[in-house]
């Protein structure tokens, strides 16, 4: 691990205790000098990253490394410690913008330089010397440099600092030491640092000199596929020569594809070029014979015992891992592994029976982010959350949840009924699954009776659930109820008698969840709406025609969230002072409330603004995870969007937008309706419409208040932990109460009971949690590791044109304003929102902008529903539209058609 920061440079005690440390380990100079078979993975901090690796392989039975040994990351910071200028180098790259691409290049050039320049005390360059002497002097070494934070489970460094191969002799030993020292500050190695969280100052620098290996064909090993994510499939590139070939890109290697010990797939490249020693050092590129050329590197059989090797490699390391091997006329030599940091997450696997004669039962997962329009990794505590307050069991990996839908895909009737009903929601997610359900041998169908009548969510008529609208408020005052009592109790709780509370409050949680009524009341408006679209699109030819008919529905709490922050605005909008000092406010900044009431018309806008978060202050962006901050925690992020709303809107706009809605509502059903008529058997077909109509605008506003009231429960559950955090930083069992979001909630509680916690587990999940946010989750998972995105099977988008889920009707123009975080929004009128999801706390930016457009979501996801509810042009599920689309360029956005066309 990283050591801490002020343990690094200029510290003239440590580097006092160096000197005095200084002594023989092992027969060679410690702690300066080990060899390799000294130091194993648990030695990174002292070793490096690789270094350790090479020492945990060399124990492996049946692998074999090159002899070799470790400079310590002691003797670089003793080497460091007497360069002073390095320290307040790295001061200096420290304070420097990271985006300041020149002023990095430049600090970091300085820093090598320094770094390669220091001298090398005496007796350390003895030591390393001596240690080339044991191993022979005329011999030729790769001197590689080996980093603390190199090799890790979350993060491998690969390629960012310098291996030098066929270095001859100690003074050119000594030399190359320095060089590997000073590529610790690349500008790829400082770059890739900060984008890991990593600080300059708390990584130090190995360096490992090995026998050099002149083999006959070398390359790279992934014991899973590094494209699809696959856990059965290891892929071997090899090229003739050393590596250098490969890496380089100088040639194209052989590929060969390896499952279940059997050469699946090859392709032989043509390799024109090959890189080799020198006899007196260095390397050079040579031609391929040119009957050598399209021969294979390895044999089928040599590949297939490379990949043997590379499982009992991954067994010891408990993860896929980047292999580097040699091959010479003795067989194969590893001379380096690491995790493969970019897979996502398997979650752990469930037992399964076998499902064919000979075959293996595998799962199938579908992401719950997609559907929660939040794909974010999330910490532990917000994941177990919302485990135990979910209606079907769900699995975590990468900091995301998965549901096993194996089952249901196993039978042809409830396969038939899932494919339909995910299909309506997101149409990738559908074609995921069955991009997986191709392949064969993978969940092959179990016998079942066919399905009688249409699968379930099918549009018919005799199928729309008849609910009467009155049941809305009753289910409402219900929640209210449920959730006052909650409100009332859990206050009165602490310690143990907290969790104990809590395991029934998730009870009731999952109960109000599941309320059949609730459920009947979601169902009729969903119902209603395919069946307005399918019958409106069979009859009149109109595309999404109950987007228009649910214009302003009422009692949709997450659209009166965005108009209600109209009327904040209004009381902010008459006083430029209260104006010009919101425009101040940075979004960490939450006393600002405390300010407001020292400037003209303060109390009023900070009654207005209070009042706001009195019903809503329990939301924020991704509240599906407990440990986000919510608007009330942190109600300066509001102030981004009141501003949009005080610059682009008057007075009343709330009340305006609303009743213009749903007169353009209105408008539109006396229209269908008129047209209807004029058809055969009409005077039915506008009744059946009508009642259909009635039906979606009595119950799609219901639908976003289930949502509400779990957020509501969160935020009651999540102060009650919070306040147990503080007591157990009292007790000094936790540093400080956020520690909590680092454990589950099981942990959590045996924390509580016990009141004992290892430190080092915050640390390392904070780790992880880094790395989880690197890694875009897929649509579909699979316990082999492939991630399955799906894509649009469909010939009528333009060419040049992004494809998506069409979900809310119209066509319009304008600026596309690429966000990616709720604070930094600033939008004006006729703004294109472009972003990668959108959950309910983004409500109160669909007031001022002109359509949307996103990367994840579906037709009934609460992004697509406040657009309809809006009336704005929207399509989602644009894969890596944040990408494609460049902040400021002209979009054109094809809601009814469902893509989105970039106009310059």
């Amino acid at each position: 691990m990283p050591q801490p920061a002020e343990d690094t440079w200029n510290d003239d005690v440590r580097d006092k205790r160096f000197d005095e440390g200084h002594e023989e380990v092992g027969g060679v100079s410690g702690p300066y000098v080990l060899g390799l078979g000294e130091v194993d993975e648990d030695q990174a901090g002292l070793v490096g990253g690789k270094a350790a690796h090479l020492g945990a392989l060399s124990r492996i039975d049946g692998v074999r490394v090159p002899d070799g040994f470790c400079v310590t990351t002691d003797a670089f910071r003793r080497v460091v410690a007497r360069a002073p200028e390095v320290g307040a180098l790295l001061d200096r790259l420290a304070g420097a913008d990271p985006d300041d691409r020149q002023a990095v290049r430049e600090l970091s050039a300085e820093v090598r330089r320094a770094v390669e320049e220091a001298v090398i005390p005496d007796d350390l360059a003895d030591g390393i010397t001596g240690a080339v002497a044991r191993s022979g002097e005329g011999a030729a070494y790769a001197v590689r440099s080996s980093a603390t934070a190199e090799d890790l489970p979350t993060a491998s460094f690969a390629g960012q600092q310098d291996t030098y191969l066929n270095v001859v002799g100690p003074a050119a030993v000594l030399r190359h030491v320095s060089r590997c020292w000073a590529s610790l500050f690349t500008e790829r190695a400082v770059t890739y640092r900060r984008r890991n969280g990593i600080d300059d100052r708390t990584v130090h620098m190995a360096v490992v000199v090995q026998r050099m290996v002149f083999p006959d064909a070398s390359g790279v090993l992934f014991t899973a596929d590094p494209v699809t994510g696959n856990r059965r499939t290891a892929t071997v590139d090899a090229g003739f020569g050393l590596g250098e070939a490969l890496v380089s890109g100088l040639v194209n290697p052989d590929v060969f594809a390896v499952r279940d010990g059997e050469v699946v797939a090859r392709t032989i490249a043509v390799k024109e070029r090959a890189v080799h020693a020198l006899p007196g050092g260095g390397t050079r590129e040579v031609a391929v014979a040119p009957e050598q050329r399209e021969r294979p590197a390895l044999t089928d059989a040599q590949v297939v015992e490379l990949v043997r090797l590379g499982r009992r490699i991954e067994a010891r390391f408990g993860c896929p891992q980047d292999i580097e091997w040699c091959l010479t006329d003795d067989g194969f030599r590893i001379v380096q592994s690491r995790p493969i940091t970019t897979l996502f997450p398997v979650p752990v696997p469930v037992p399964v029976p076998e499902v064919a004669e000979g075959g293996r039962a595998r799962s199938v997962y579908v992401s719950v982010g997609h559907q929660q329009m939040m794909t974010d990794a999330m910490k532990p505590l917000g994941w177990s959350m919302w485990q135990r307050t979910a209606m079907v069991p769900m699995h975590e990996a990468g900091g995301r949840l998965f549901v096993d839908v194996t089952p249901r895909l196993a039978s042809p009737a409830s396969r038939a009924a899932l494919l339909d009903i995910l299909g309506k929601g997101d149409p990738l997610v559908r074609d995921a699954l069955e991009t997986v359900l191709e392949r064969d041998g993978f969940a092959p169908p179990v016998p079942d009776a066919d399905p009688v009548g249409p699968p379930a969510g099918s549009p018919s008529e005799a199928s729309v659930t008849e609910v009467d609208p009155a049941v809305v408020a009753e289910l409402v005052e219900r929640s209210e109820t449920s959730l006052a009592a909650l409100e009332r109790d859990i206050r009165t709780k602490s310690g143990p008698e907290l969790f104990d509370f809590l395991a029934e409050a998730f009870e009731e949680h999952k109960r109000v969840l599941s309320d059949p009524l609730s459920i009947q009341a979601i169902m009729a408006g969903m119902e209603a709406t395919w069946w307005l679209n399918d019958k409106l699109g069979e009859w009149l030819g109109e595309k999404n025609a109950a987007d228009t008919l649910t214009l302003s529905a009422p009692g949709n709490i997450t659209s009166e969230m965005g108009l209600d922050l109209l009327d904040v605005a209004d009381a902010i909008r008459p006083h430029p002072e209260l104006v010009a000092f919101l425009n101040g406010v940075d979004v960490q900044h939450d006393d600002f409330l405390d300010e407001l009431v020292k400037l003209p018309g303060g109390t009023g806008a900070r009654e207005a603004i209070e009042t706001y978060l009195g019903r809503y202050g329990m939301r924020c962006v991704g509240e599906i995870d407990i440990t986000r901050p919510r608007w009330s925690e942190r109600p300066a992020t509001l102030v981004p969007p009141i501003l949009d709303n005080v610059r682009n809107f008057g007075p009343g706009a709330a009340e305006r937008r609303f009743e213009q809605g749903r007169q353009k509502a209105l408008q539109a059903e006396r229209d269908v309706l008129s047209r209807l008529r004029a058809l055969p058997d009409g005077e039915r077909k506008a009744d059946e419409t009508k009642r259909m109509i009635d039906q979606v605008r009595a119950f799609a506003g219901y639908r976003e208040y289930p949502k509400y009231g779990i957020v509501c429960r969160y935020f009651l559950y999540k102060q009650a932990l919070l306040a147990e955090a503080g007591r157990l930083v009292r007790d000094g069992v936790l540093a400080e109460p956020e520690d909590v979001y680092c454990l589950t909630f099981q942990e959590l509680e045996d924390v509580v009971r016990s009141r004992r916690l290892d430190d080092r587990l915050i640390a390392r999940r904070r780790e992880e949690f880094r790395s989880y946010e690197t890694l875009t989750p897929p649509r579909v998972l699979t316990s082999d590791g492939d991630a399955v995105t799906g894509s649009y099977r469909r010939d009528d988008v333009p060419a040049g044109a992004l494809a998506g889920l069409a979900v809310s009707t119209g066509s319009v123009e304008g600026r596309a304003r690429v966000i990616l975080d709720l604070a930094d929004a600033e939008l004006e009128e006729g703004d294109i929102l472009v972003t990668r999801f959108t959950d309910p706390s983004w409500s109160p930016l669909f007031v001022g902008v002109a359509g949307l457009v996103t990367e994840v979501g579906g037709l009934m996801t609460h992004g697509a529903v406040i657009a309809r509810e809006y009336g704005l042009p929207a399509v989602v599920g644009v894969d890596r539209a944040t990408r494609l689309i460049r902040d400021g360029q002209r979009i054109r956005v094809h809601g009814t058609d469902g893509y989105v066309e970039i106009l310059g």
